[in-house]
């Protein structure tokens, strides 16, 4: 089944205007693109209805601010868009399992090859840093790392490879 259009731009002009009847149409039309680009920005499912919603009353609220009719769809995204990272950073972090205590020496090691770690990560490049702590230190899957960073999935693997490849060198001590 083929999705709707966008509204067309006498109704967003007539929305911007005030006209109540524009604006609740324009939510209502606007309300398929809305949730289909949430769900494949948030996290979760029930995230994305959240976002989906939230973006939708920022519309009806604020469609007077619009400044062109014709960027209807890219100002309602980037409202989605920032909605599932703002919902991605709420995220608590994932469950700690339990372990068990080690002996100062096995701390001490472990604090010498956590600092060589971070700081091989400090040498990242600002998007590969971001990908790479996200997926891999903070633990979030791989959808909603893409999601709230705005990327696709295969965008978000692809630096993250790069960026655990890059690790890997530093810590190998090997460069290039």
């Amino acid at each position: 089944m083929a999705s709707p259009a966008w509204p067309a731009e006498d109704l967003v002009v007539a929305a911007q205007a005030g006209d109540v009847e524009s604006i609740t149409a324009l939510v209502s039309y606007s309300h398929p693109h809305v949730r289909r680009f949430a769900h494949t920005l948030c996290a979760t499912p029930e995230d994305a209805e959240d976002a989906a919603q939230e973006a939708l009353i920022i519309l009806y609220r604020k469609i007077g601010a619009l400044r062109a009719a014709a960027a209807l769809a890219s100002w309602m995204f980037r409202i989605v868009r920032n909605e599932c990272l703002r919902r991605a950073r709420l995220m608590p972090p994932p469950p700690v399992r339990e372990v068990a205590l080690p002996s100062a020496e096995d701390e001490v090691l472990r604090r010498l090859e956590a600092g060589r770690v971070a700081a091989a990560i400090a040498n990242l490049p600002a998007d590969q840093r971001q990908v790479l702590i996200l997926r891999d230190v903070q633990g979030y899957s791989g959808p909603a790392v893409a999601g709230a960073l705005g990327l696709s999935l295969p965008a978000m693997k692809s630096r993250l490879h790069r960026a655990r490849a890059a690790v890997h060198r530093d810590l190998r001590g090997e460069h290039g």
